[in-house]
């Protein structure tokens, strides 16, 4: 059962994002968002590949919902989406409690395994 407000996560959208963050240049376009929405220049300036190349990544991080284009004028700016990046760190939490609960069971597991070896004399020195 997945958490309210959670509904629309499918594992094609889940997929669409982990692919677009699987590459460092959109990574990066996606922290300077997280500043304020930019232009498709102004997103371009840090790099050293072409606009064409930027486009084609504002392209695959838009088609998996991490930005969207605004309408200011002629310019047409970029702006961060956080639904998308909020679904997979809810993704990603479920499966950190999991693990969590397995660790806290096996520290458990272990200082009862430490207890018996002092009941019996087993201590490793």
């Amino acid at each position: 059962m997945q958490p309210k407000g959670y509904e629309q996560l499918t594992p094609a959208r889940l997929d669409a994002t982990f692919a677009a963050l699987a590459d460092p240049t959109r990574r990066a376009i996606l922290a300077r968002l997280a500043s304020g929405e930019a232009s498709v220049t102004e997103l371009a300036e840090p790099f050293a590949i072409s606009q064409p190349a930027i486009s084609k990544h504002l392209k695959v991080l838009e088609r998996a919902g991490l930005i969207s284009r605004g309408r200011d004028a002629q310019r047409r700016p970029r702006r961060l989406e956080a639904k998308p990046l909020a679904e997979a760190t809810e993704w990603l939490e479920r499966y950190r409690r999991v693990l969590e609960g397995n660790f806290q069971r096996l520290d458990a597991l272990l200082d009862e395994l430490k207890i018996t070896e002092k009941k019996h004399g087993r201590s490793k020195h």
